[in-house]
């Protein structure tokens, strides 16, 4: 395709590949601009009902200006491909910044509030994003990030009529870092919201949700879900809580836990209401970072962020520190009754079978969670 003219796009070279097509740097000849190239592969919008749809999503996102927004600049065909020509971002991919160590908090307060801003107006468009990653962030040379792929994730959802698919909610299952599988649970694994990981309906607050795990990632340079499989992933997304950032890095500002705490509540409801309001709190943090403000959280967040970094260092979590309070409690009370050691034989029988519970029982939520998803098309 090097060397090819589309219509008027002059196309340079290779940028990448993907589950969805193939992006290349191009030139428009009449504009005499850069622009990305991305060619949908055939099977991706072979369904008429899907191509339909993408293509009323793609032209929604066109419609979107943001700074922080790549912007769409046209969808057509050529040679029966499907292509879209975006803003081409001369920079680099968030996952870059991370893997080559060049973010301070700063700087990934700064983007994610850049982004959050992004959000916040496609949001109010009625647009989702469905797939916000730190591969799908670029942040140009003058640090400007950019969002990339805005009404591309909606082009993975099942056609409602396709079969086997009739009265099942929009699903699309990524696996690895990037690679997306039409037809199951639609977002990329690491970054999916707990709504997401259960198929359930989505909105804007699980754009939250991601968003505050690529926060995390760009402070701690760690993933806060992770899993030996990605069914383990996505169980520790639905029911496992972050160990706080603070905990990784105890030279973070408080604030910090704190934003990314509510950015990651299981329930979409406890999260922020929308990602204006985020938006706000990482502008106010990012002003206390460049000018060295302190800010103490109150008495009620130090002691919820002091619960919190508890929990995440006891086995089981919450389920952990109620065991451990309760035998510190029954241990006292035998000491102050002085309790025959022979009738200890009983409880201590019944505690351990407890314990045995308690520890096997991620293992059985993880395959009830199994065999549900199971039920799901095309999770292999």
């Amino acid at each position: 395709m090097i060397g090819r003219v589309l219509k008027h796009y002059k196309i340079e070279s290779l940028l990448g590949k993907g589950g969805m097509g193939v992006v290349y740097k191009a030139v428009d000849v009449r504009l005499q601009r850069p622009v990305a190239l991305k060619m949908l592969a055939p099977n991706v919008v072979a369904n008429p009902d899907r191509r339909t749809r993408f293509l009323r999503e793609a032209q929604s996102a066109a419609a979107l200006t943001h700074p922080a927004i790549a912007q769409v600049y046209d969808i057509d065909e050529a040679e029966g491909s499907i292509f879209i020509a975006m803003e081409y971002v001369d920079g680099k991919t968030v996952s870059r910044l991370i893997a080559d160590g060049e973010l301070d908090i700063l700087g990934a307060v700064e983007i994610a509030r850049q982004i959050a801003e992004g959000l916040a107006k496609a949001h109010e468009a009625g647009i989702l994003h469905r797939d916000i990653k730190s591969d799908n962030i670029m942040v140009t040379k003058d640090g400007h990030a950019k969002l990339l792929d805005f009404g591309l994730a909606k082009l993975l959802e099942p056609a409602t009529d396709a079969p086997g698919t009739s009265g099942l909610p929009d699903r699309t299952l990524t696996r690895g870092h990037g690679q997306t599988i039409p037809g199951a649970v639609m977002g990329t694994i690491s970054y999916m919201s707990p709504e997401q990981a259960r198929g359930q309906d989505l909105d804007p607050r699980s754009d939250i949700f991601s968003l505050g795990i690529v926060l995390y990632e760009m402070a701690t340079g760690e993933l806060p879900f992770k899993g030996e499989t990605p069914l383990d992933t996505m169980h520790a997304i639905a029911y496992e809580e972050a160990r706080p950032v603070t905990v990784i890095r105890k030279d973070l500002p408080p604030h910090v836990h704190r934003i990314v705490s509510r950015c990651l509540r299981k329930k979409p409801e406890d999260r922020y209401p929308d990602a204006r309001a985020l938006a706000v709190d990482l502008k106010r943090l990012e002003q206390d970072l460049e000018t060295g403000t302190r800010r103490s959280l109150p008495a009620g967040e130090r002691l919820k962020a002091w619960t919190e970094r508890l929990v995440s260092s006891i086995p089981y979590g919450n389920k952990g520190l109620v065991l451990a309070v309760a035998a510190v409690v029954v241990s006292v009370a035998l000491l102050i009754v002085r309790v025959n050691l022979g009738s200890l034989i009983g409880p201590a029988v019944i505690g351990l079978l407890i314990y045995r519970s308690a520890r096997n029982r991620k293992r059985q939520m993880l395959k009830k969670f199994s065999q549900k998803m199971a039920t799901f098309p095309d999770v292999r």
